[in-house]
Protein backbone atom coordinates (compact mmCIF):
# COMPACT_ATOMS: atom_id res chain seq x y z
CA UNK A 1 0.00 0.00 0.00
CA UNK A 2 2.79 2.45 0.77
CA UNK A 3 3.91 2.48 -2.87
CA UNK A 4 0.39 3.45 -3.95
CA UNK A 5 0.27 6.32 -1.45
CA UNK A 6 3.75 7.48 -2.52
CA UNK A 7 2.51 7.52 -6.12
CA UNK A 8 -0.62 9.48 -5.10
CA UNK A 9 1.46 12.01 -3.16
CA UNK A 10 3.70 12.55 -6.18
CA UNK A 11 0.67 12.78 -8.45
CA UNK A 12 -0.89 15.33 -6.09
CA UNK A 13 2.17 17.59 -6.39
CA UNK A 14 2.38 17.15 -10.18
CA UNK A 15 -1.33 17.88 -10.72
CA UNK A 16 -1.22 20.91 -8.43
CA UNK A 17 1.80 22.31 -10.26
CA UNK A 18 -0.05 22.02 -13.59
CA UNK A 19 -3.25 23.49 -12.17
CA UNK A 20 -1.53 26.41 -10.46
CA UNK A 21 0.53 27.22 -13.55
CA UNK A 22 -2.68 27.53 -15.57
CA UNK A 23 -4.43 29.50 -12.81
CA UNK A 24 -1.45 31.83 -12.56
CA UNK A 25 -2.03 32.94 -16.16
CA UNK A 26 -5.52 34.25 -15.35
CA UNK A 27 -6.34 37.85 -14.60
CA UNK A 28 -7.12 38.65 -10.97
CA UNK A 29 -10.75 39.17 -11.97
CA UNK A 30 -11.01 35.77 -13.67
CA UNK A 31 -9.37 34.06 -10.71
CA UNK A 32 -11.71 35.67 -8.16
CA UNK A 33 -14.95 35.72 -10.16
CA UNK A 34 -17.81 33.83 -8.51
CA UNK A 35 -18.79 31.22 -11.08
CA UNK A 36 -21.50 29.29 -9.24
CA UNK A 37 -19.09 26.56 -8.17
CA UNK A 38 -19.45 24.82 -4.82
CA UNK A 39 -16.78 27.12 -3.36
CA UNK A 40 -17.64 30.07 -5.62
CA UNK A 41 -14.48 30.99 -7.44
CA UNK A 42 -11.25 29.33 -8.48
CA UNK A 43 -9.67 31.14 -5.52
CA UNK A 44 -12.24 29.64 -3.15
CA UNK A 45 -11.76 26.16 -4.58
CA UNK A 46 -7.95 26.23 -4.43
CA UNK A 47 -8.06 27.64 -0.90
CA UNK A 48 -10.40 24.83 0.16
CA UNK A 49 -7.93 22.26 -1.15
CA UNK A 50 -5.19 23.74 0.99
CA UNK A 51 -7.52 24.06 3.99
CA UNK A 52 -8.49 20.41 3.73
CA UNK A 53 -4.90 19.27 3.41
CA UNK A 54 -3.84 21.36 6.39
CA UNK A 55 -6.64 19.94 8.52
CA UNK A 56 -5.66 16.38 7.66
CA UNK A 57 -1.91 16.95 7.97
CA UNK A 58 -2.44 18.40 11.44
CA UNK A 59 -4.48 15.33 12.33
CA UNK A 60 -1.79 13.02 10.92
CA UNK A 61 1.21 14.77 12.46
CA UNK A 62 -0.09 16.94 15.31
CA UNK A 63 1.73 19.89 13.70
CA UNK A 64 0.98 22.74 11.36
CA UNK A 65 -1.71 25.39 11.04
CA UNK A 66 -5.30 24.66 12.04
CA UNK A 67 -7.80 26.32 9.69
CA UNK A 68 -10.97 27.50 11.38
CA UNK A 69 -13.49 26.84 8.60
CA UNK A 70 -13.70 24.64 5.51
CA UNK A 71 -14.30 27.70 3.30
CA UNK A 72 -11.59 29.84 4.91
CA UNK A 73 -9.61 31.97 2.48
CA UNK A 74 -6.04 31.47 3.61
CA UNK A 75 -4.44 33.49 0.82
CA UNK A 76 -6.02 35.79 -1.72
CA UNK A 77 -3.15 35.99 -4.22
CA UNK A 78 -2.52 33.05 -6.58
CA UNK A 79 1.28 33.37 -6.35
CA UNK A 80 1.19 33.29 -2.54
CA UNK A 81 -1.24 30.38 -2.59
CA UNK A 82 0.96 28.50 -5.09
CA UNK A 83 3.96 28.81 -2.76
CA UNK A 84 1.92 27.58 0.21
CA UNK A 85 0.54 24.74 -1.92
CA UNK A 86 4.03 23.65 -2.99
CA UNK A 87 5.23 23.61 0.63
CA UNK A 88 2.17 21.57 1.65
CA UNK A 89 2.77 19.10 -1.18
CA UNK A 90 6.38 18.65 -0.07
CA UNK A 91 5.17 18.01 3.49
CA UNK A 92 2.62 15.46 2.28
CA UNK A 93 5.31 13.59 0.33
CA UNK A 94 7.65 13.60 3.34
CA UNK A 95 4.85 12.35 5.60
CA UNK A 96 3.93 9.50 3.25
CA UNK A 97 7.60 8.58 2.80
CA UNK A 98 7.91 8.26 6.58
CA UNK A 99 5.11 5.69 6.85
CA UNK A 100 5.49 1.93 6.82
CA UNK A 101 2.99 -0.86 6.26
CA UNK A 102 2.47 -1.26 10.01
CA UNK A 103 1.52 2.42 10.38
CA UNK A 104 -0.89 2.15 7.43
CA UNK A 105 -2.74 -0.71 9.15
CA UNK A 106 -2.70 0.83 12.63
CA UNK A 107 -5.78 2.49 14.16
CA UNK A 108 -5.92 6.24 13.63
CA UNK A 109 -8.06 8.49 15.83
CA UNK A 110 -9.10 12.04 15.03
CA UNK A 111 -11.84 14.56 15.79
CA UNK A 112 -14.06 15.80 13.01
CA UNK A 113 -14.22 19.54 12.45
CA UNK A 114 -17.94 20.26 12.08
CA UNK A 115 -19.22 17.67 14.57
CA UNK A 116 -16.25 17.23 16.90
CA UNK A 117 -16.83 13.59 17.72
CA UNK A 118 -13.97 11.12 17.86
CA UNK A 119 -13.47 8.72 14.96
CA UNK A 120 -11.11 5.73 14.94
CA UNK A 121 -10.31 3.67 11.87
CA UNK A 122 -7.21 2.26 10.18
CA UNK A 123 -4.98 4.90 8.60
CA UNK A 124 -5.22 3.38 5.10
CA UNK A 125 -8.87 4.28 4.42
CA UNK A 126 -8.30 7.75 5.87
CA UNK A 127 -5.44 8.31 3.42
CA UNK A 128 -7.66 7.08 0.58
CA UNK A 129 -10.18 9.76 1.57
CA UNK A 130 -7.39 12.36 1.86
CA UNK A 131 -6.20 11.82 -1.71
CA UNK A 132 -9.72 11.36 -3.11
CA UNK A 133 -10.75 14.71 -1.59
CA UNK A 134 -7.88 16.41 -3.41
CA UNK A 135 -8.79 14.78 -6.72
CA UNK A 136 -12.46 15.70 -6.31
CA UNK A 137 -11.89 19.41 -5.72
CA UNK A 138 -9.03 19.61 -8.21
CA UNK A 139 -11.56 18.37 -10.75
CA UNK A 140 -13.83 21.26 -9.83
CA UNK A 141 -10.93 23.69 -10.26
CA UNK A 142 -10.14 22.07 -13.62
CA UNK A 143 -13.74 22.61 -14.70
CA UNK A 144 -13.56 26.28 -13.70
CA UNK A 145 -10.31 26.72 -15.65
CA UNK A 146 -11.87 25.08 -18.69
CA UNK A 147 -14.90 27.35 -18.40
CA UNK A 148 -12.70 30.46 -18.13
CA UNK A 149 -10.05 29.64 -20.74
CA UNK A 150 -11.63 26.99 -22.95
CA UNK A 151 -8.86 24.57 -22.06
CA UNK A 152 -7.10 23.26 -18.97
CA UNK A 153 -4.07 20.97 -18.63
CA UNK A 154 -4.63 17.24 -18.40
CA UNK A 155 -4.59 16.00 -14.82
CA UNK A 156 -5.07 12.33 -15.69
CA UNK A 157 -3.25 9.96 -13.38
CA UNK A 158 -2.03 7.87 -16.32
CA UNK A 159 -0.42 10.98 -17.84
CA UNK A 160 1.48 11.46 -14.58
CA UNK A 161 2.40 7.78 -14.47
CA UNK A 162 3.79 7.85 -18.01
CA UNK A 163 5.69 11.08 -17.38
CA UNK A 164 7.16 10.02 -14.03
CA UNK A 165 7.33 6.23 -14.32
CA UNK A 166 5.38 5.98 -11.05
CA UNK A 167 3.11 2.97 -10.91
CA UNK A 168 4.50 1.53 -14.14
CA UNK A 169 6.16 -1.52 -12.61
Amino acid sequence: MKAIFAMLAGYNRWANERLYKAAGALTREQYHEHRGAFLGSLNGTLNHLLVGDRIWMRRFTGEGPQPKALDEILLDDIADLARARAAEDDWIIAYINGLNEEALAAPFTYHRMIIPDEVTQPLTPVLIHFFNHQIHHRGQAHCLLTEITGEAPSLDLVVYQRASGAGMT
